[in-house]
């Protein structure tokens, strides 16, 4: 039978849709390579130097990665591609911070590599002095510059020079929550959590754990807790999220309500359990102004420092991250991918990727639900053509997005799904108040008082409303178990951390029919239907396949 996979000399693997290997290949591959393009017949994947560091990190060898590519493989594989594999993970742990009494040292095996970062412009500016032929002295306070400094000239650091252990929290796991329910950590979970630990040591203590959202990801962050029982500041993204991680805390650990404070716009409480919103952290006066909230990270003994959605964390915190390398981070995710391009910063000031599940193991094993994911594309009404034709590139986009054909697709699909319970989500707020408007149903923004957002999840939670209408603000840290239908009618560009977080709103576990179905309505032959090609990768990714439809096909499978 023909292998499915073409391995080139720039370093792309190409893999084959329709081979009966084609799965097997792309779960194999899929641990040291980045997806980049999915059309229907051929995918390409690409080996980069931060891929293959994160493999290295997770203890995936080069020789396994050869025995991978070799048995796919459908032509020979080029030796440069071998060699550059080799070199890039090979890279990884030449250099290691450690500890010698006071002083942070580097140190190197290789006594020319440690000089010529001795010599480099980028490096020497945090190296006091040179110890011995294998030792380098690094300025005080300097441990998280160095790591990004050295990442970006291509050295990725290993980091093993420990950890403060934080003032200590007493916290232990209820075999029985809060509301009544029996509560084991799941497997999955239980590995995380190990991986993330390592018993404890300086091997372990930072790093991102990549989880399906409504896998559990806050779990791992309580049962890290647990381990370490030390004072601990969780940075959430919304006042939301925050209150779902205090519920959770209080759900399923001993800890009482007195221990855990909150740090947000409504309130300023620091307890030994402290959760923060990026928001408040990155407050400031003026827009040249200080940061007035960063003195958060330095005015209690923290042992443990948690990133909820960690792929959204602002430029400034990872800044003030840069300076307290010495606190245990955890950086919990369901994508490492970041619009801003700064994925070598959350390996270097967060940690390397330290576990990641692929959703389609998960809802395999009917952890997450089954989701079947269609695109329907809807003509530009004549009407809006000309405007369309002659708007700039973004205001392009928001034409397409606002697309007035796209109620009628609504409205055939709500008709379809009369028992769901389903969330509508948009990037444009007029958008969502005209639909809002039109089908009678509660809306949230951004303007909603959180005790209203509370309220409205609350009741749909009871299923009392069975249908929202929310903007982006319900991408984030959103707990709607029963959630089972999403319609998406608008998003940012092409972001594919965004599709993330959207099918993330849906897919957890459901009692009965474990499946839930995303729908994305574009604009056809617009710049909205190109973006929508880069979300796709998002779910190619995790292993979901979709179907494309248009207008008259939409009809005919669901009537008008």
């Amino acid at each position: 039978m023909p292998k499915p996979l073409i391995v080139q000399s720039d370093n792309t693997l190409l893999l084959e849709v329709d081979n009966p290997d084609f799965e097997t290949a792309a779960d194999a591959i899929a641990a040291f390579a980045e997806l980049e393009k999915s059309p229907e017949h051929i995918h390409t994947y690409r080996v980069t130097p931060l891929s293959l560091w994160n493999a290295a990190t997770s203890g995936l060898a080069y020789e396994t990665i050869f025995e991978r590519l070799e048995f796919h493989s459908k032509y020979s594989i080029p030796e440069i591609v071998l060699v550059t594999i080799k070199e890039q993970m090979r890279r990884y742990g030449l250099l290691k911070l450690k500890k010698s009494g006071d002083n942070l040292v580097l140190t190197s095996e290789d006594e020319i590599l440690l000089n010529e970062m001795l010599n480099h412009k980028k490096v020497q500016t945090f190296i006091a002095e040179r110890i011995d032929a294998h030792t380098l002295k690094i300025l005080p306070n300097y441990r998280g510059h160095i790591k990004q400094s050295l990442i970006k000239i291509g050295f990725p650091v290993e980091d093993l020079a420990g950890y403060e252990e934080g003032d200590p929290c007493e916290i232990n796991l209820k075999g029985v929550t809060a509301k009544g329910r029996p509560f084991e950590i799941r497997d999955y979970q239980q590995n995380a959590i190990a991986a993330f630990y390592r018993n404890g040591g300086p091997e372990g203590g930072s790093g991102v754990v990549v989880l399906p959202c409504g896998a559990g990801k806050t779990i791992v962050g309580i049962g890290e807790m647990a381990l370490y029982r030390t004072a601990t500041l969780i940075l959430v993204t919304n006042t939301v999220a925050l209150r779902q991680w205090r519920e959770e805390i209080l759900d399923k650990t001993d800890v009482s309500p007195e221990m855990i404070g909150e740090f947000s716009g409504e309130k300023k409480d620091i307890r030994n359990i402290t959760i923060a919103t990026y928001n408040i952290l990155t407050y400031r006066r003026r827009k040249d102004g200080p940061f007035e909230h960063f003195s958060l990270f330095s005015r209690k003994n923290w042992g443990l420092i948690i990133y909820d959605e960690v792929h959204l964390l602002p430029a400034p915190v990872f800044r003030m991250t840069s300076e307290i390398q010495s606190k245990r981070r955890l950086g919990l995710t369901a994508t490492l991918i970041r619009e801003d391009g700064l994925e070598t910063d959350a390996f270097s000031l967060i940690g390397p990727k330290k576990y990641d599940m692929p959703w389609k193991t998960l809802e395999k094993s009917n952890w997450i639900a089954k989701a079947l994911c269609v695109e329907i594309r809807v003509e530009l009404p004549d009407d809006i053509r000309m405007p369309y034709s002659i708007a700039g590139e973004k205001e392009k986009f928001r034409v397409a997005s606002e697309n007035s054909r796209k109620l009628n697709i609504v409205s055939a699909i709500l008709e379809d799904r009369k028992d769901a319970n389903i969330l509508i989500i948009g990037q444009y707020i007029a958008q969502l108040k005209e639909l809002a408007a039109k089908f009678k149903l509660p809306l949230i923004t951004g303007a909603t008082p959180v005790s209203e957002r509370e309220e409205m999840y609350r009741r749909f939670k009871e299923e009392e409303i069975k249908i929202l209408v929310v903007s982006k603000v319900a991408n984030f840290s959103i707990d709607l178990p029963d959630a089972n239908v999403a319609i998406q009618i608008s998003g940012t560009f092409g972001s594919r951390q965004e599709e993330a977080q959207r099918l993330g709103r849906i897919i957890r576990p459901k009692q009965d029919d474990n499946r839930a179905y995303f729908y994305t309505v574009i604009s056809s032959n617009t710049v909205e239907e190109n973006f929508s090609h880069n979300r796709q990768l998002f779910l190619t990714e995790q292993g979901y396949s979709y179907e494309i439809l248009n207008e008259e096909m939409f009809y005919q499978e669901y009537g008008k």
